[in-house]
Order: C-alpha cells, then structure tokens, then sequence
C-alpha cells in the first residue's frame, strides 16, 4: 500500500492510496466516518462491479448515469443533484464516485455543490482516472460545446486507486491512461525513462500497477505547490489543446489518445517556435506512436484548430496558449496568434498523417 498526502495552499487535505481490495475492505473502513453514503457511477461499471458494492457496503442509494463524455452535460449533473436530494442527504454524507474521468469529474462538482460542499471519495476504476483526473480535485460539466467548461477546484478527502480495476478495461481504455502517463513522463525524466526501458510492456498489467503511484506522487507534488492552476499546474495542460481540438471537432478516439495526438503536434510546434531539443522531442513522438499502435487518422487540423480558439487556457486576445514539451523534464508556455496556429498545424498535419 503506499499513500500521498495532498494538502494544498488552502490547507485542504486529500489521501490518495494505491492498494488492491478497496471495495472490499479499504472503501468500507473509510466511510465509517460518515453517517450517510450515496454511490454515484455509470451504468458500465454498475454492470461489473455493483453486486460488490451491495455485497459490502448494504442497501445504499446509488445513481448510474449513461457511461460517456457525451453525457458529461449540466443535465446530468442536475439529475445527480436530484438524485442526492430525494435520497435526503445532509451536510455529514459522503458522495463515493465509482467510475473514470466523467463519473469523478460531475460527481465532484456535486459534492462541491450539494448544501455549499459535502465529503467525497473518488474511486478511480480507469488507468486515466487513476493517474490523472481523480488526482487534484479538478471537477466539471463540457457546457456549449466547450470541454470542461463549467466547473471548480473542490478536492476529495480520500482516492482509492486499485489495480485490479484495470483487469476488465479494454485495450482502449488502457492506451487512454497510457497517454496521461506519457504525457507526465513528458514532464516528469524518471517516468520518461522508465516508460523508455518498458516499451515492450506498457500495456503490461503488472507494469501499470508499478507506474501507477509514480504518476499519482508526480501530480500529486504539482497540485501540492498550485492546486488552482495560477502557475506550475499548467504543465499538466501539456498536449491538451491540440487534443482538445480534435476530440471535440472528431470524437472518434479516445481523451488519453488524443492526448498522444496533441502531444506529438505540439512537439513539432515546439521545435519550430520554442527552440525544442529536436532529438529528445523525437523520441517522445516515437513514445506516443509506439502506444497509438501507428498514427491514426484524423480530421482536417485546420478545422480541428478552430476548436482551440474556445479553450479555456487561452487570454481571449485572438491567440492559443499551449504547454509544449521542450527538453527532457522540461516544458514552456508558447502563445501564438490563432491565425498562426491554423497554418502550422495544418502543415503538421500533412507531416505526420
């Protein structure tokens, strides 16, 4: 068992522990503390792992929602809201978020919500949500057509993230989570090289649960120094508005996929405009396209650029502001004109597609 202790600037606290058997023992000792519980999951993962919950946790109010980040909408969060309220929860529940990304993301920002914020405990069941969302307390709804628009920074008071999870995800959902981990080995050199020296495992079960709490200690060491994004935290958004861009204008792949996509075009753009180390940055495509299994096809980019002038990390000036790798353990903030950004990513495009 090993567990990282967040606590931010605010001084709020948050435990995340990577041990094996959490709904049968570690989830069940943790809401101990609280008078009231409510599951919230998808209808997925309800399937697979909600005789469990019965069998341990006894007849608690659980709410499933449709499993996708299509349904990653303000109506669902409502009826989540609604869900809590008809249960008749107070101030002293605990809200369980079972489920990946989508189910911690809305479920948090219930919990922050629900009578001006109520305890939560994410159960990440994802490699993604395990490395990445369910770490950090970034919660949110996608509203008009905008990733994660509506949203807030509320940490949960305990992560539990299980190995044993991974063993009924699909190749997908395990090149989803990869894509998160390459994205902090591009941040981070000692998971660069571990990813390195594993190529031939990455899709590994038993090498995931290895590189699990390296990811989880990284994250958990940037949200500790800037837990509300002000600073350093943007290194997290590294790739992500190219991935953004194409996920919301193509959808075909999935978030860590793109992730690997975004990763790769915005290497290029960092070699061009933000004096990259050319040969590192190559090896960190050659990264990425190792655990894309080849580079997949996509969208017209100047199309998908369009899309990034709506981000969210942009200063509303008519340009894109992106995190880029740069050298080994090493990245920059690059600001470009939106125009720019059209052009060089088209001809990125027409180089790696």
């Amino acid at each position: 068992m090993k567990t990282v202790v967040i606590q931010t600037e605010k001084k709020e606290t948050s435990r995340v522990t990577c041990r094996k058997n959490v709904l049968g023992r570690a989830l069940p000792e943790a809401l101990a503390a609280y008078k009231e519980t409510f599951i919230f999951t998808d209808e997925t993962v309800l399937a697979l792992y909600g005789k469990k919950v019965r069998d341990v946790l006894g007849d608690v109010p659980v709410y499933a929602m449709p499993a996708g980040e299509e349904h990653k909408t303000p109506e669902t969060l409502l009826s989540l809201l609604a869900a809590m309220t008809g249960a008749g929860l107070h101030r002293n529940a605990c809200l369980v978020c079972l489920g990946g990304g989508v189910v911690g993301d809305i479920g948090g920002l219930a919990a922050s919500l629900y009578m001006r914020g109520i305890a939560c405990i994410q159960v990440p069941t994802t490699l993604l949500s395990q490395v990445d969302s369910s770490v950090g307390g970034k919660t949110a709804v996608d509203f008009m057509g905008v990733k994660n628009l509506v949203g807030a920074f509320f940490q949960p008071k305990q992560v539990f993230a299980d190995p044993a999870f991974f063993a009924t995800l699909p190749p997908r959902e395990i090149r989803c989570g990869l894509g998160e981990i390459v994205k902090h080995g591009a941040l981070d050199g000692d998971i660069f090289d571990t990813l390195q020296k594993n190529r031939g495992r990455l899709s590994d079960l038993d090498f995931l649960a290895e590189i699990v709490p390296a990811n989880i200690a990284f994250k958990a060491s940037v949200v500790r120094s800037d837990a509300t994004e002000m600073g350093l935290r943007k290194c997290l958004n590294l790739g992500h508005t190219t991935a953004h861009a194409f996920e919301l204008l193509d959808g075909k792949l999935s978030h860590g996929e793109y992730v690997l996509v975004g990763t790769m075009f915005e290497a290029e753009l960092a070699k061009k405009l933000a004096d990259g180390d050319a040969a590192y940055l190559e090896e960190l495509q050659s990264l990425c396209l190792t655990v894309l299994g080849g580079m997949p096809e996509l969208p017209d980019a100047r199309e998908a650029a369009r899309f990034a002038l709506l981000d969210k990390k942009n200063t509303g000036k008519g340009s894109v502001v992106m995190t880029v790798p740069v050298a080994k353990g090493k990245w920059s903030l690059l600001e470009i004109s939106g125009e720019q950004y059209c052009a060089e990513l088209q001809e990125i495009g027409r180089k790696l597609c």
